[in-house]
Parts: structure tokens; C-alpha cells; sequence
């Protein structure tokens, strides 16, 4: 007589929270408290802070499986060394808990926090789970018990949260501190010293809290400027409220918002207290993209600055160190951010305005002169402002670099953005560009909010052009992003280009000779 094939059993993964037994869910007490196998890991000699929450809803039946690291942060003597101690450690776990799930014993694997939050229950999920039937239930992170520890909100409406583990290295930290609204860095221990330098570096010191042992008896939180480094314990962390909501680090909106078109009488009562040398504001061009287009005086202008101003997308892109002020808006208030960086610079302030490509192609010299003609107007002194503009590699030269020549004859380059002037303007100027037999680049070829301009524009061209002309296509130049491609005015597709795009129509006589793209620079 056969024996009967054994059910086997299931694999639950349970996120038992941060510390507080009261934080438990309901669901994952219940699945503790009718387990046949409780298993949980645990530091060599330590016990396992999963097992401590969940110990009084264990069943006395329950069979428990600890699973010890056979190395934390010290050293091993593993050929494979630290990834081939655990990926062993992690193969024989695995093992262990198949074990039971092939007797019919149902598995329960406590997990700290959320089992599918830097936990060690993925690797035994990514191992069991197409074998056995697995479910997870999900917990409370230790990021959400911090944030009740310290009672302040993290991110708001538009807020973008970023989670970083403070093992990545120092500069690569820096730069996403300095690009998000809100944050949560884990994994701290012997890391602090490195990840409070990033945050300084970002600018994000100031308002960083630290939170040790959330919603735990022991638990404690502090300024991260006033942590002893010696006392921080790997599970701990910082939190770093979003700009909406402390103002701090990238300090964009909020210290953009109280000087955009504000009245200058409170800064006129602090030029006396400026700097001896004479107030002014650089724009500055930092090219298409790659950093190795930034030119030399650009990249030393923004290393002696105070404050950078410019859109978000820009600000970004500004090399990030301790002392400097970052002040990001919108793509619609170019007037508002050069009357801010003027605002600035008299009370001092050494201030750059970015731009993309070069700030005098479509971009922020104009407006910085702009917002200085308009406040002059109101009161005399801003007129002796400087304002310095530093140049940079415009967008059509990159586009034309790649395709070889095409801007080797005359040429003309237009924006079908039509915010600031009519389209009945653009299309004459296109077609007197056409009639001119001029080489076209084209900015702004193409927006959610504009769908079909460029597609007018081309019939405006092929009144004049034949639909053989040759039309060059960049996008993201100079990025890991960049495409080329070469076509012609007839076979154009307006609805495959983006903001992303600049476009280049070539001349009567430009030429398309072993690949490359070229305008002669004689006529006739």
C-alpha cells in the first residue's frame, strides 16, 4: 500500500514592524500564532529583534528555526569572502526551511520592519517561493515609525521621497540628497561620519534628524550636527524632511519664493552691509549635458558662488558642496529668477543664474537683463548691478558636432515655442528663413501643449523647401540617452519628436556624403 504524497507546506513571510509588539498587524499575529515553524535571523551571539517583537505570540507548539549570520561587519575567512560567506548562509537557510515545507509544516519567516524592505526574507522568497506556496504580509517600515517618533511630516502633495542606503558612496549620496525634496538614509553604524558629510555637502545638514531604535523603549532621536558617531548602531536612520516643508537643503521654493518680484526696499536696507567688491550676477552657460562641455570659467565661476539660481533641471547639474544655496523654480518664471539673483547680489550675495546649452541662446542672459531694466525702473540702484554672462556649447552646436557640419554655411535658429511671441511671427520668420535658403535649427520643436506647431511649421517649410531637404534629428545629446538620426523635411514625423529634440534643416545645398552631414561654405 503506497504512502500518500505529503502536502507541502507554506511559506509566509511576515513583517512583524519596528520594534513595538503593538505595531504587529493583525494579520501577521494571526499567521505567528498558528505556525508550525517560526524562523527568524539573528547576529552571531545577539539575539534576533524580530523574534524579541513577535516572542509573545509564538505558539508553545511552534518549532523555531534561528538562522545566524555567519559574519555582520567584522571579517570571515570565506574564499568568496563577505558576498560568499552569505550567499552560502543564504543557500543553507533556504535549505533548512525546504525541510519543513516538504514535511507539510507551514513556515512562518519573521521579518524586521517589511519583509520586502531591506530585509533579509527576499533572499529566502527569491529561493522558496516558486517551489512553495508563499504569501507576504506586509509591515510597518522603520521609516514610518520615525517619522512618528519625531512627529513631522516627510513629504507633501508634489514632494519627491527618495530611500537611500548610507552605504553608497560619499558623492554619489551628496548628489541624490541634493536632487530630491524629502529622504530616508538607512544602514548607518560605522557609515555616520560619511553620510553626515554628504549631507553637508548637499545642504541638507541643517534640518537632518537622526531616529535610533524607533517606536522601542530605547529609541531616541536627535540632530544629526549633535550625533556622537561612536554610538550609532546599524539599524538606525536619518530623516530629511522635504524643501515644501523645512526649507532646507536645496532650499528651492522656499528660499526662491519671498524674493521672486518682491519689493526691494528690505534689500536696500541691507546693501550697506554688502561686500566690498561691486555687486554682480554671472549667467552662466553649462552646454547641452555631459560635464565635459561645462567650459573651465564656467565651472570656476560655480565653484566660488554663494547661491545658483535657475530652473530645476539646471540646478541640478551644479557640482554640490558645503555653503552653496541652490534656488530651483519652474520652466515659466525666467523675469522672476533674475530679479531673485539681482535681489541677491546686492545684498552681496555672490550669485549665478544657469542656463542649458548658452544662457544667450533662448536662454537666462536675456531674462537677468530683462528683470534689471524692470527693476531699475522702480529703483535706480539695481542698474549697478553687473551682470557678467559666461558662454557655453548651445545646443545646436552639439547637435551639428554629431552630424558633421551642418552649420558650416549661414544659418538661422528659431524656437516654435510660441509663449512669448505669435505664432503668425514664427511662421513668417520660417518662411523667410526658407526663402533665405538659410540652415534651420529649430529649439522647442515640439511640446504636450503645442502638438501640432511643428507639423504647421513643416508645411510652412515645404511651401519653400523641397521634400528632399535634409533634416537632422538630436536627442539628449551628449547624454547616455543621445540618438541621431538623418532624414528629410518630407519623411519627418512630427509626432516622434519631444522637448528632447533640436532639429536641423539643411539648405539647398547641404549634403549627406559617407554618413556625415555638410553645408559648403561656398554658394553657387
Amino acid at each position: 500500500m503506497s504512502t500518500p504524497a505529503v502536502t507541502p507546506g507554506r511559506f509566509y513571510g511576515v513583517g512583524v514592524g519596528p520594534g513595538d509588539p503593538e505595531l504587529v498587524t493583525l494579520k501577521a499575529a494571526r499567521l505567528i500564532g498558528a505556525a508550525d515553524v517560526v524562523a527568524f535571523h539573528a547576529g552571531r551571539g545577539k539575539q534576533s529583534n524580530a523574534r524579541r517583537i513577535a516572542a509573545g505570540l509564538i505558539p508553545p507548539t511552534a518549532l523555531e528555526e534561528e538562522l545566524v549570520y555567519p559574519v555582520t561587519t567584522g571579517g570571515t575567512d570565506h574564499p568568496g569572502g563577505y558576498a560568499g560567506a552569505m550567499a552560502d548562509f543564504y543557500l543553507e537557510s533556504a535549505a533548512r526551511l525546504a525541510a519543513h515545507l516538504e514535511a507539510g509544516r507551514d513556515v512562518v519567516l519573521l521579518a524586521e520592519g517589511d519583509p520586502m524592505f531591506y530585509g533579509s526574507y527576499m533572499y529566502m522568497h527569491d529561493a522558496l517561493s516558486e517551489r512553495f506556496a508563499t504569501e507576504v504580509v506586509a509591515g510597518v517600515p522603520a521609516f514610518a515609525a520615525a517619522t512618528a517618533t519625531i512627529a513631522s511630516p516627510l513629504v507633501r502633495q508634489t514632494d519627491v521621497l527618495t530611500i537611500l542606503p548610507g552605504t553608497l558612496p560619499e558623492t554619489e549620496l551628496a548628489r541624490r540628497l541634493a536632487d530630491t525634496d524629502g529622504a530616508i538614509i538607512m544602514k548607518l553604524g560605522r557609515r555616520f561620519p560619511t553620510v553626515r558629510r554628504a549631507l553637508a555637502t548637499a545642504g541638507r545638514l541643517e534640518h537632518a534628524v537622526y531616529v535610533e531604535r524607533a517606536s522601542m523603549d530605547t529609541e531616541r532621536h536627535l540632530r544629526v550636527a549633535d550625533v556622537d558617531p561612536d554610538t550609532v548602531p546599524y539599524f538606525s536612520l536619518i530623516v530629511v524632511a522635504g524643501d515644501s516643508l523645512q526649507g532646507v537643503g536645496r532650499r528651492t521654493q522656499e528660499a526662491a519664493t519671498p524674493r521672486l518680484g518682491a519689493a526691494s526696499a528690505e534689500v536696500s536696507a541691507e546693501v550697506s552691509a554688502a561686500r566690498d567688491t561691486p555687486a554682480e550676477v554671472v549667467v552662466v552657460g553649462l552646454g547641452p549635458g555631459p560635464a565635459h562641455w561645462l567650459t573651465p570659467e564656467a565651472s570656476a565661476v560655480l565653484a566660488e558662488v554663494d547661491h545658483v539660481v535657475g530652473y530645476a533641471p539646471y540646478v541640478k547639474r551644479v557640482p554640490h558642496r558645503e555653503g552653496l544655496t541652490r534656488h530651483a523654480s519652474g520652466n515659466t518664471v525666467e523675469v522672476d529668477r533674475g530679479r531673485l539673483a539681482l535681489d541677491l547680489a546686492r545684498r552681496g550675495e555672490r550669485v549665478a543664474v544657469v542656463s542649458g546649452g548658452d544662457a544667450g541662446v533662448f536662454g537666462m542672459a536675456t531674462a537677468v537683463l530683462e528683470a534689471q531694466v524692470a527693476a531699475a525702473a522702480e529703483d535706480a540702484t539695481y542698474a549697478a548691478v553687473g551682470v557678467r554672462v559666461v558662454p557655453g556649447v548651445s545646443a545646436v552646436q552639439a547637435v551639428a558636432a554629431r552630424a558633421g557640419a551642418p552649420i558650416g554655411g549661414d544659418f538661422a535658429v528659431v524656437s516654435l515655442s510660441d509663449r512669448l511671441k505669435p505664432w503668425d511671427v514664427l511662421e513668417r520668420r520660417l518662411r523667410a528663413v526658407a526663402e533665405a535658403d538659410l540652415v534651420l535649427g529649430i529649439y522647442n520643436p515640439r511640446s504636450a501643449s503645442r502638438p501640432d506647431q511643428l507639423g504647421d511649421a513643416l508645411k510652412v517649410l515645404l511651401e519653400v523647401r523641397a521634400p528632399g531637404t535634409v533634416v537632422v534629428v538630436g536627442r539628449d545629446v551628449g547624454r547616455d540617452e543621445e540618438e541621431l538620426r538623418v532624414t528629410t523635411l518630407g519623411e519627418l514625423d512630427p509626432t516622434s519628436i519631444d522637448m528632447k529634440c533640436l532639429l536641423i534643416v539643411g539648405a539647398t545645398s547641404t549634403r549627406v556624403d559617407h554618413g556625415r552631414v555638410w553645408t559648403p561654405r561656398t554658394v553657387g
